[in-house]
Order: C-alpha cells, then structure tokens, then sequence
C-alpha cells in the first residue's frame, strides 16, 4: 500500500533539509521559493525505486541529481546532472561532450558527499557550489512538478519542472539521458 506524503513549505520548514540547501532556498526570489516544498520520509527509502514503492510518488515524478567528474588535459570539471528516474544519464556521449570532456564518470558515493556536502540518496541540484555547471535533461523541466533530493536522507523536496532551469548554472540539454527500455 503506497503512503502519502505530507508535503510542507520548505521555507517554513528548514529542519528537513541540509543547511546549504535551506540556504539556497532563502536566496531565490520569494515566489519561487515558495514553490518548494518538503516532505519528512523514512531514510531507509531514500532510494527511488524504494521510495516510489512505498509511497504516491511515481517514477515519471521522479529526478535523479547524479555528480560526475569531467576531465580534459589535466584540467578537472565537476558538475551535476539532472534526469528523470524513467532515463539514463548519457554519460559517454551527452555528458562529456557537453563539458568539453575526453573523459567523464560518476563520481564515488564517498567523493560525491565530500563535494557536495549532502548525504548520499539525498544529493540534490538545491545548493550545489555556485561554479558548477548543472546538466538538465528537457524532459525534467516538462514536468509539472518533479521530487528531488533535499540534502538529507530523510525528506524530499518537490517543486514545478520549469523551476530546475532557474538554478546556478543550469543548462537545458535535449536527449541528455536515454529512456530506461
């Protein structure tokens, strides 16, 4: 039987979320950032699949905020990705063509965590440093709304699609990722 969550303001409620994304959250214009909200979730789902099965949200809601690792003659670019939890990021090609990259790989959960400063399972786009570029599959901001990471393992964050391309540094990319067969 699938829960609903019970969706807040995340302005009003900073206690769910990581302290860079709250901080994050208080610099956006005040109409957009009441268009965020945050819902308290058990960490053991923090996982997509496990979250989509335990609870109303579906997996075409869904968006990963996945933190990869571009390289080209010494020089070292990290930066974000965002896709729908239906498609694969395409790193090989997409990805690191995008970035100028002769190679690009996700980063370790370890080295991803450091970088960020967010729990792993909980990484979202909210509050990234200011430098990175963040990659956005189209079919994210097409969403009305999409759930994302919060920082923490412990809640949710969810917020219209077209509100993703207005973060620093993202860049809407069609065909970013690739359909899940």
């Amino acid at each position: 039987m699938s829960t609903a969550l019970n969706w807040l303001s995340a302005l009003d409620h900073p206690e769910f979320l990581a302290d860079r994304v709250s901080a994050a959250l208080r610099q956006w214009p005040d109409g957009d950032a009441e268009a965020v909200q945050v819902a308290e979730i058990d960490p053991a789902i923090a996982d997509t699949s496990a979250l989509v099965a335990a609870t109303d949200i579906t997996l075409e809601s869904s968006a990963n905020c996945l933190v990869v690792r571009a390289r080209r003659s010494g020089t070292e670019t990290l930066a974000a990705v965002l896709v729908l939890a239906t498609t694969k990021a395409d790193i090989n090609t997409a990805i690191r063509k995008t970035l100028g990259a002769r190679k690009c790989s996700f980063m370790s959960m370890d080295a991803a965590v450091e970088a960020t400063g967010m729990e792993y399972g909980g990484i979202t786009p909210i509050g990234l440093p200011q430098d990175w570029p963040l990659l956005i599959d189209e079919r994210v901001v097409a969403q009305d709304q999409i759930v994302i990471g919060s920082g923490v393992r412990r809640s949710k964050v969810r917020m219209p699609g077209p509100l993703a391309q207005q973060l620093p540094g993202a860049q809407v990319i069609t065909d970013l990722a690739v359909p899940i067969a």
